[in-house]
């Protein structure tokens, strides 16, 4: 069995619907990317196992939604207009810009480019600060503009809401706020396909507790996290890994941090941060906004800021990776199978139904019927445009887990054949007992 390239990735991705670059009959647009008919369906699907375990599931955490476009204020509290920058340096034979950390230094203040191997010397490229925020105006008349930003991250929304969630839900500690949304980042260096975009998607909870416990939920975060994403979504545990941050590494605020790294074809890469904030958030805004903050103990009749817990997750960087996890190349009678291993709970269609002989109208009937049938219980596809080989390997392609296939027995016995993905073994099942079947398998 061959793993997965991500040149392998992409190709699928391309081939089969799931992600297509922006504006591409434009000729693109650098690092944006756009979700195809499965791409959308499984993202989705990695969402929603997100959003149930711990809104649905759960009672200690509460959903918003907050806006993609935010207060300028908002930033210079967070730090992210004096400190969310990039070191760039620029090649001058070839053009292009890096991060200063991303080059290898072949003498004191000379770099190499990885592009075009020619020396930068810093003396004659000054290093500039770059901010990776993305900038726009609110209004209608020029010198009246309010100056606005695109969000960086998902995590101020909750944080300048806290206030109004605790005053209308009466929440008790330990409790979050968890939202899944939009972000923007015009970062210098972008690469590895959807690995790192200029606009992605986050799943991210805020946990407040109380300043002492903050340690314990830190551990407890990066267990249930390195849990959901083994059991939840099915990601080989192998390739799952937590790097710590050191101390060095740390923002000024953290106490401490780690993230959940995927090995991915191009290394070892963050999935996912988890970060144990402090209470930097929540007093830096309430300093910024003269509003009060704090959480009020009616046990211990006193006022303080929580401190801060937050698991923040890449959807984007999800998705590929439960991509690569999934891929497989397997000979198959001496003919290559490409096959997406998905989880059931996260595959774009859960079962395929076809007919055999689509110039059998009595045939072609039947399996739009058990179609009809089944496609309230779970997401179904019918497909009848390729001999059954192609159908296979298209759904074998795309991970569908089960197969149906209506025959000529089918008229006579009332019995279909259901072909497993993953053993590519067939059953004969009775129609009338497949919801039953179905549900046993899902």
């Amino acid at each position: 069995m061959k793993t997965a390239k991500l040149s392998d990735i992409v190709s699928l991705c391309a081939r089969r619907g799931f992600v297509f670059p922006s504006c591409q009959i434009y000729g693109g647009l650098a690092s944006i990317w756009d979700y195809g008919p499965l791409g959308a369906v499984l993202k989705k699907n990695i969402k929603d196992a997100w959003w149930k375990t711990y809104v649905e599931f759960r009672n200690d955490i509460l959903a918003v939604d907050t806006s993609l476009i935010m207060n300028e204020e908002v930033f210079a509290a967070s730090g992210h207009l004096s400190g969310f920058n990039d070191t760039l340096l620029e090649c001058k034979q070839c053009r292009r810009r890096f991060k200063i950390e991303h080059l290898e230094e072949v003498e004191e203040g000379v770099y190499k480019c990885p592009e075009c191997a020619s020396l930068i010397d810093t003396k004659n490229n000054p290093v500039r600060q770059f901010n990776l925020m993305l900038k726009t105006h609110l209004g209608v008349v020029e010198n009246s503009l309010q100056t606005a930003y695109l969000r960086p991250e998902t995590a101020q929304g909750m944080f300048v809401n806290f206030a109004n969630v605790l005053n209308t839900t009466h929440k008790k500690l330990p409790f979050g706020i968890a939202q899944i949304g939009k972000s923007f980042r015009n970062e210098v260096t972008t690469k590895s396909f959807i690995f790192r975009t200029r606009e992605f998607e986050q799943m991210e909870i805020e946990f407040f507790v109380q300043p002492g416990k903050a340690p314990e939920f830190y551990e407890y975060w990066k267990q249930e996290r390195m849990r959901w994403y083994v059991e939840e979504i099915g990601i080989n545990e192998e390739n799952l890994k937590f790097r710590e941050h050191a101390k060095e590494e740390l923002a000024h605020y953290a106490k401490a941090c780690v993230d959940v790294e995927y090995n991915f074809s191009f290394g070892w890469k963050e999935l996912e941060g988890i970060a144990s904030r402090g209470d930097f958030d929540l007093s830096r805004h309430a300093e910024f906004s003269g509003k009060d903050l704090r959480y009020y103990d009616d046990r211990k009749k006193e006022r303080f800021f929580p401190y801060v817990i937050e698991p923040s997750a890449g959807v984007d960087r999800t998705f590929l990776a439960v991509l690569n996890d999934a891929y497989c190349e397997e000979e198959v009678n001496g003919r290559k199978r490409v096959v997406l291993k998905l989880n059931k709970k996260i595959a774009p269609y859960k079962i395929a139904v076809f007919p055999l002989l689509k110039n059998r109208p009595e045939i072609v009937e039947l399996a739009k019927k058990i179609y009809e049938d089944l496609k309230y219980t779970r997401k179904v596809v019918y497909d009848d445009t390729a001999a059954i080989g192609k159908l296979y390997r298209r759904q074998d392609e795309i991970g569908t887990p089960f197969c149906i296939t209506v025959d000529v027995d089918s008229l006579s016995d009332g019995k279909v054949t259901v072909r497993d993905r993953d053993t590519m073994q067939q059953q004969r099942v009775s129609i009338g007992g497949l919801k039953e079947y179905f549900q046993d398998k899902f």
